[in-house]
């Protein structure tokens, strides 16, 4: 996944990695502010961390890759 930052909104493309787990999921390009609400609705996500460790995002990348 190089380019971390490409990934990112400008506020957050220089924010150490340690850091940017705990950012909010809005750090994510693509993510708007409206999306980040339906994800802590849905799942509770509120943070990037949230995200990359939630049961059933990890469940359908697991099956994916599995499909594959």
């Amino acid at each position: 996944m190089g380019q971390i930052d490409a990934k990112l909104v400008k506020q957050y493309e220089e924010t150490p990695l340690a850091e940017l787990a705990d950012a909010p999921v809005s750090a994510l390009q693509g993510v708007s502010d409206g999306d980040a609400q339906h994800l802590k609705d849905a799942f509770n996500i509120k943070t990037v961390r949230d995200l990359g460790t939630n049961k059933y995002f990890l469940w359908a990348q697991a099956i994916t890759k599995l499909a594959e």
